[in-house]
């Protein structure tokens, strides 16, 4: 038993001081070379059946606690991998069966007072850091109602949920209140129904379930992943119809998803009549599909037999490098869209461009092209003219401001992502902004860049939210709300594109590829949730061996803060390429004129590759935003993903993801908690609240509550939206990475959240559709 205990010291010594001495070689901390050098003495000294074993052995866990308090303070989940392992093998060297074996005498077990006193500290520490969060940020919203009558945007009614972001406004904002602070913990689940349509085994990575599903009269409209819209009936869930648009299957998609339907009324027709309520779905193999809304068939009227197809005047075409995945703008007899463009497949790549199509007949009006953003004429599909080649694009949802003519735009950036050279000037001057462009014409009314010459793949994911902000003096301002993936809110005038809430520039890295070049200064807003700068001590793990392993990664890959350009040697992308923001966006009370959103802070890494050095592709891979992205025709390729460890969790500590609350008036961040636990992360169902990623969106009601999803341990939850207290949770049975949303029905308000699971994140696939409720009185 002695022999074997010195043999783990000694195995435990030299895994800490050989990679500890590597550690300390590239500028890292002393302390894993030194404690690595301090636990083999110790192994020496069993070995040698000295009883100084115990002393010295206290010694490393005194020293290791006072480190990793000067490191991290007490934060239990950055001590736990510290001392974790240290403290185990303490309360075993403790044990008296190991003390007897450690004699002072013949008689005499060795004395266990200062390793007992060493671990007493230990747990005392550990104890105490249990009751602290250093990363909260508590504080409360302030709940005077700022606009009693706020513009929620043209709507149909309280009742109703008529567009993907509730109105046209994008605030996802309900006016019902039945639902309330005080009664929410009561919600149960009042009606389930399955789509049937699951994810295949031959289905690309980013296979997702992302719909919100609109209400409309007495019926819920969604559509699924492989593209089937259905409609429900709002009070039981029972289907009513469906339709097939049969977009197969397709491995050289980058997603196969759908985040929602758009619904319209025809003023022009009667009520009764054929395709007077329409739904337009948009597929993955490009096509835009009008659907009578009552009936589930096509609108023949519309486009070729009531299907469009986008890829025209497209300069190249390969199958699944082009499909929409957000629903179209209705507005002003108008349908507004773009559309996905493959990350990082080929630099001949399909336009980017924005159209308007007739909503009736689908004949083209006009199109904004980034790359060449001045002529918006409609162009001669017959004749064979095209748009320009591999544009920025825009995969999200619009926002339209329908009094001032105006369709707010959250714009990508041109393929590669991570190579900025021959970019032209349009290009560099659209690339990762939002756009107003004129609802009528096309034309372009303003630009607002978030980021100077990206090179990290920052789109602008998220649709813009339109609100009315009262200023000081009680006047209001017509604003914009854009959160991004680098985690700025830019609060701006939607008019002019002038910011409202301050906008500096700050000195920004250096150090691009030779070819390249990086921007001196970036963009950031008053209003932001920027994670700080990655530090050494950041770098975590489950024990002490893999978080030392991350800490030389720290210190193996490029990286000085937000903005670190690309490279061979392979960069720390953070935020990563899921973004502090993502397509879920933000929720806002146009009342009290505050937002609930969920900032996610999780790294990825970047390494370019010579194209010379790119293996030959392999037969039958699928696509996908991680691993190597080929590039084809750029001089390099990349290999990117999430910032892990050997053990495949995050080298960054926890808190991953949060729940956040701010002023949209002062730009002030009012209250910030860690959200979500591991429970669905780990092989053991653990309840342990770390604070996790998540895609998602928030929705916020009257009553006070916000609710969201997102978070990849399969919860729905409800919030307190003044102060970020978790109310109310519900068990999902897929992941639910999508956005809910509201409605009332027969005087009852619903709740309904779809549950399908995301590829990339990992969370278990599904094809539910979930209704709450309180029970009935």
């Amino acid at each position: 038993m002695l022999a074997a205990t010195g043999i783990v010291f000694a195995l435990m010594g030299l895994g800490l001081f050989i990679p500890g001495v590597w550690l300390l070689t590239l500028g890292g901390s002393a302390y894993y070379a030194v404690v690595g050098l301090a636990i083999l003495a110790v192994a020496v000294l069993i070995f040698r059946r000295s009883a100084e074993a115990l002393t010295v052995y206290a010694l490393v866990i005194v020293g290791s606690l006072a480190w990793a308090i000067w490191e991290v303070g007490f934060d239990w989940w950055q001590l736990v991998p510290r001392g974790g392992v240290i403290a185990l093998l303490g309360i075993w060297l403790y044990l008296p069966a190991m003390r007897r074996r450690l004699p002072t005498d013949a008689d005499r077990p060795a004395p266990g007072l200062p390793i007992a006193l060493s671990l007493i500290a230990a747990i005392a520490v550990g104890v105490y850091s249990m009751t602290q969060d250093p990363a909260d940020i508590s504080g409360s919203l302030p709940v005077e109602v700022v606009s009693a009558d706020p513009d929620l945007g043209p709507t149909a009614g309280d009742e109703e949920w008529h567009q993907y972001g509730r109105t046209q406004y994008g605030q996802r904002y309900s006016p019902l209140q039945q639902i309330n602070i005080q009664n929410v913990g009561e919600l149960e689940q009042v009606w389930q129904y399955q789509t049937g349509d699951v994810k295949l085994p031959q289905d690309v990575t980013e296979t997702t379930y992302q719909v919100t599903p609109l209400k409309v009269g007495d019926n819920l409209y969604i559509c699924t992943p492989h593209n089937l819209a259905i409609a429900l009936d709002a009070a039981s869930g029972e289907e009513i119809w469906r339709y097939d648009a049969n977009s197969g299957l397709e491995p050289d998609r980058q997603h196969q998803t759908c985040r929602g339907v758009t619904y319209w009324r025809d003023p022009a027709r009667a009520a009764d009549a054929a395709c007077a309520e329409r739904i337009y779905m948009p597929t993955a193999d490009a096509r835009l599909i009008a659907l009578d809304a009552r009936t589930g068939t096509l609108c023949t009227g519309f486009g070729d037999g009531g299907v469009l197809r986008l890829e025209r005047g497209m300069p190249y075409n390969p199958a699944g490098y082009y499909y929409s995945t957000s629903p179209p703008i209705a507005v002003n007899g108008r349908l507004i869209f773009g559309g996905a463009v493959n990350d990082n497949f080929s630099i001949q790549s399909p336009s980017g461009v924005i159209r308007a199509f007739d909503i009736n007949t689908g004949a083209l009006l006009w199109n904004w092209d980034s790359g060449n953003p001045d002529d918006t004429a409609p162009i001669d599909y017959e004749a064979g003219e095209t748009y320009v080649a591999n544009s920025p694009n825009s995969w999200s949802v619009f926002s339209v401001d329908e009094e001032r003519g105006l369709v707010y735009i959250p714009l990508g950036n041109q393929v590669p992502d991570q190579l900025g050279m021959g970019r032209s000037e349009a290009v560099e001057e659209h690339s990762s902004s939002i756009v107003a462009l004129n609802v009528t014409t096309g034309q372009r009314e303003w630009v607002f860049q978030t980021v100077h010459h990206d090179l990290w793949d920052m789109d602008v994911p998220a649709q813009p939210v339109l609100i009315d902000l009262t200023q000081p003096d009680g006047s209001t301002l017509p604003a914009l709300v854009g959160p991004t993936k680098q985690g700025d809110i830019y609060v701006l005038n939607r008019e002019t594109g002038e910011p409202i809430l301050p906008v500096t520039e700050e000195p920004a890295p250096g150090g691009a590829i030779p070819e390249d070049f990086t921007a001196p200064t970036q963009p950031t807003s008053a209003l932001t949730f920027k994670p700080d700068m990655l530090r050494e001590k950041d770098m975590w793990g489950v024990s002490v061996f893999d978080q030392l392993a991350c800490r030389i990664q720290y210190h193996r890959l490029n990286y000085e803060g937000r903005y670190t350009p690309p490279s061979i040697n392979g960069t720390i992308v953070y935020p990563g390429n899921f973004g502090v923001f993502n397509w879920g966006s933000i929720a806002v009370d146009p009342e009290r004129q505050v937002m609930f959103g969920m900032p996610t802070y999780l790294p990825f890494t970047s390494r370019l590759v010579p194209a010379a050095d790119i293996p030959a592709p392999v037969e039958g891979a699928t696509a996908s935003e991680q691993g190597l992205n080929r590039n084809e025709g750029a001089p390099y390729g990349v290999v990117m993903g999430p910032f892990l460890g050997i053990l495949g969790v995050p080298c960054s500590a926890p808190p991953w993801g949060y729940v956040a609350g701010a002023d949209l008036r002062t730009g002030e961040i009012a209250w910030q908690h860690r959200n979500g636990t591991v429970r669905d992360m780990t092989p053991l169902p653990l309840p342990f609240k770390l604070g996790v990623p998540g895609i998602g969106g928030p929705i916020i009601t009257k009553g006070g509550v916000a609710f969201l999803g997102a978070t990849v341990d399969n919860y729905l939850r409800g919030y307190d939206l003044t102060t970020g207290e978790q109310l109310w949770k519900a068990r999902l049975p897929a992941g639910g990475q999508s956005t809910p949303m509201t409605y009332m029905q027969d005087g009852r308000q619903y709740l309904v959240m779809v549950a399908g699971g995301h590829g990339s994140v990992g969370t278990k696939p599904g094809d539910y559709v979930i209704a709450y409720a309180l029970p009935e009185r």
